[in-house]
Formats: C-alpha cells, sequence, structure tokens
C-alpha cells in the first residue's frame, strides 16, 4: 500500500504511536475515564485475539458508540508483507458492516497512496480532523463521496508501528455538529492500545503468510507449532511429483535475469494452480522446477495418486495452452513430470541456526531419479510401479529402467490412452477412477 520513499523517509523523531506516557488521558472528561479504560482494556484482552480482524473494526466501533463518540464510518490501512498485496484495507459502517480491500503492489496502489490523507497525516505526523461542511472537494478524492453519504466530520489518525511502518485509522460520523471535543480525547485515550492490538495482530499474521509462501502450508504450520529442532522427523504417505522445464539453459542462455524469472513465473504457473486444485502442496522450487506431494487420506484407495495424475496432466494441458498464446514469447516450453507413490519425510536439515525444512527420504530420492528419464525416454509424464498400482485403468509400460543409485531397475509407465466416459460412472471414469470415488465427486458437485 505504501510507496517505497514513504517507507524509506519516514517523518522524522516520530515514535511508535503505540508509546504512551500517561498524557493522553488529561483530557478525558472525569465520567468518560471508566468506559474509555474499559475499551482499552477489550482493545488488549479480547481484541488482540480475536480470529477476524474485522471483528476488531466493528467492535472498536460498537464501544465507542456506547460511550458516546458518534462513529457512523471507520476504516483501517493496514501496510503487510505479502508477495501479491502491499496493504489491506478494512472499512466499517452501519448500514453494510465491514468490507475489506486488498491493495496489489504496483504503480496504482502507490499513486492511489500518495493521493489520499493518509499519505498527508504519514508527512506531518499530525491527526487531521476536518468539518466537510468547510472542506473542498478537491482536497481528497473521498471527500465528496463522504459528503455525498451525509458525513458531517472526518477524521484521519497516523498510525506508526515499532517496525517504522506507517499505517492509519479514520472515523466518520453524521452527528450534526460533528465531533466534539470529548470524543477526539476519548479516542486519543485508546490510540495507544489499539495500535499495539494492530501491530501485534499483523506480526503475527505476516509470520505466517510469509512462511506459508516460502515453505508451504503444512510445513509453516509445522514450523509455528514448535518443530524447529534440527533432526525432527514426520513421515507421511502420499504421492510424489517431480517437475522441471525442458532445455532451460538453451531457452534462458539469452535472457536477462529478470527475463529468466519472467519465464520461469510464466512456466510455475501453469504447474501450480492444476497442483493446488487438487490438493497438491508445491513444497520445493528447485531453480526451473519444483517437488510437490499429494498426501494420502489413510485409507489408501488412490485418491493421492488419482489426485497427482489429474494435476499433472492438467498442468501440461496449460502448457500447452500458453506455448499456442505465445506466453513465453515465442519460445515453445516444454516440461518434464515424474509421479511415484511412497513415504515422505518433513526433516529439519542444516547446522547451527541456519535450518532447512525440507522433505527427504528414498521415495524422494527415487521420484526424482524417476524424472531424469523424462528426456532419455521422450515422454513429458511418467509414473513409477508403485505410483500406478494405486491407479484403476491402463497405464502403459515402457518397461524396466535403471535409477540411478537404486540397485533394481523399476518399471514405468505413461498414462494410456483416454477411452470415452461411460454414462453409468459419469465424469472422471476415462481418467481411471475407481466408481466410488467418481460417484462421490459427483455428489459433492450437486451439493456445491
Amino acid at each position: 500500500m505504501l510507496d517505497e520513499d514513504a517507507t524509506q523517509q519516514p517523518p522524522k523523531a516520530l515514535a511508535p504511536t503505540a508509546f504512551a506516557d500517561g498524557s493522553e488521558a488529561q483530557d478525558v472528561p472525569f465520567g468518560a475515564i471508566q468506559q474509555s479504560v474499559g475499551i482499552r482494556d477489550w482493545l488488549l484482552g479480547e481484541g488482540a485475539r480475536l480470529q477476524n480482524a474485522s471483528d476488531l473494526l466493528s467492535g472498536l466501533a460498537q464501544r465507542l458508540i456506547d460511550v458516546g463518540v458518534p462513529v457512523d464510518r471507520a476504516s483501517t490501512a493496514i501496510d503487510t508483507l505479502h508477495s501479491e498485496y502491499s496493504g489491506v484495507g478494512r472499512v466499517w459502517s452501519r448500514e453494510a458492516g465491514t468490507t475489506v480491500r486488498l491493495f496489489p503492489h504496483g504503480e496504482a496502489s502507490d499513486a492511489a497512496y500518495r493521493e489520499s490523507p493518509f499519505h498527508a497525516v504519514h508527512q506531518s505526523g499530525e491527526w487531521l480532523i476536518l468539518d466537510l461542511a468547510e472542506t473542498d472537494d478537491g482536497l481528497f478524492s473521498i471527500i465528496p463521496e463522504l459528503k455525498a453519504e451525509g458525513y458531517t466530520a472526518y477524521v484521519v489518525v497516523p498510525v506508526f508501528f515499532t517496525n517504522g511502518t506507517h499505517n492509519g485509522l479514520t472515523l466518520a460520523t453524521r452527528a450534526k455538529d460533528g465531533f466534539a471535543d470529548e470524543d477526539i480525547a476519548i479516542l486519543r485515550f485508546i490510540m495507544p492500545a489499539l495500535a499495539a492490538v494492530m501491530e501485534m495482530r499483523i506480526v503475527n499474521k505476516q509470520l505466517d503468510q510469509v512462511l506459508r509462501i516460502y515453505v508451504g502450508d503444512e510445513p509453516h504450520r509445522a514450523i509455528l507449532s514448535g518443530d524447529i529442532r534440527r533432526g525432527q522427523v514426520k513421515r507421511i504417505r502420499s504421492a510424489i511429483l517431480f517437475a522441471d522445464m525442458r532445455d532451460y539453459t538453451r531457452l534462458s542462455a539469452d535472457l536477462t535475469p529478470e527475463e529468466a524469472v519472467e519465464l520461469l513465473n510464466h512456466f510455475f504457473d501453469c504447474l501450480v494452480p492444476a497442483i493446488e486444485r487438487e490438493g497438491g502442496e508445491v513444497l520445493k522450487y528447485l531453480g526451473d522446477g519444483l517437488l510437490a506431494i499429494f498426501r494420502e487420506p489413510g485409507d489408501d484407495l488412490g485418491g493421492a495418486a488419482k489426485g497427482a495424475l489429474t494435476a499433472a496432466q492438467g498442468a501440461l494441458e496449460a502448457l500447452a495452452e500458453a506455448n499456442a498464446l505465445d506466453r513465453f514469447g515465442g519460445k515453445p516450453v516444454a516440461a518434464g513430470i515424474a509421479l511415484h507413490h511412497g513415504e515422505a519425510a518433513y526433516g529439519n536439515v542444516g547446522s547451527g541456526t541456519r535450518l532447512d525444512f525440507t522433505v527427504i527420504g528414498r521415495d524422494v530420492n527415487l521420484a526424482s531419479r524417476l524424472s531424469r528419464l523424462n528426456r532419455t525416454l521422450g515422454e513429458p509424464l511418467l509414473m513409477s510401479k508403485p505410483f500406478v498400482d494405486f491407479l484403476w485403468g491402463d497405464p502403459e509400460s515402457l518397461g524396466e529402467h535403471g535409477l540411478d543409485g537404486f540397485s533394481e531397475p523399476m518399471e514405468v509407465y505413461r498414462p494410456g490412452r483416454k477411452r470415452p466416459a461411460k454414462a453409468s460412472l459419469g465424469q472422471g471414469a476415462d481418467r481411471g477412477s475407481p466408481p466410488g470415488m467418481v460417484i462421490a465427486a459427483a455428489l459433492a458437485q450437486d451439493a456445491d
């Protein structure tokens, strides 16, 4: 949400909003002290633990109303650490409740911020309190909207976190006389507690998001639950998928680093959605490839293998479509995908305080070696014998092949040709699904 200039050049000598010295209580009316302390205690207690951040904003607004502060609209703008967006905004009103807006990275969000009242208060470090009847419509783009909706006063509060990020709170009222001095005094009294809670919540959220982005969904949960000691291992039964780009070295030889990254991102955009759609988890990006797993639910009925095969076929179809649309700049891109079924182990590997939470084990190594046969056999999709044992259908055997590092050869398969679906089995029968699984899937779709 915030442009780089604003984050690199914070207003001088501004302490974090959460810092308080007691002076903020001086102007609170004597009769409102107890209720104001109650709001502060709610923020630091229940408010800090609320599961949904939107409930914090609506809960605060309602408690301010209860003590006589005439809040009809409230909003927050929070700087965040996310791969797709730079900030999140929430707006509460008496009529519509709370809505959420995400601000994607890029010039459009930066430009909107520079023209907003948040930018103005971040530069001044002071609260902005506007009598809307006396405010020019051109001051900020939101002013005409507020006037049209009947608001009479608007307060914009800069909120500075201890990590230096700039955030904000706004409040608006339709009260005839706007916000009274006593209302502003109550708001100033609770702001340090509100800022502390906002930062506490966003730091926890950012930790969760960053770990999930970089290590995957299940590993990030394991790390946050305390699995951070070297040597800790958790075994799981799963289908294992290795995929990589064919001829990446040749394709990227004449590209700038930025262009090479764009090539890889377009490639992964073809693979990852198909994997996640079938319940797979991308655990590692390996240069021009990736490693994903599909957890076996425990009954070994083939659900993980079926999902992995469907994901692999979907990824290849998406890649073919991307090539047809020339999304790789005139350079056709191909992939090699290998599928295996076995036991994978999450483990903390490394030295000292620098560890990597990775997936290891014999079956992971076997899947990796199998992927090397894609080029040798000229096949985009290969499956091991343990993998096809979980499938219904007629995969085509390509014979036994030696795998580097393994003493025994492995029989390797490619998918058989699809057969027309049988009406009695519904969609998915041509993919070799067990009848019970197909019927269950159809019922699930009807339930949706």
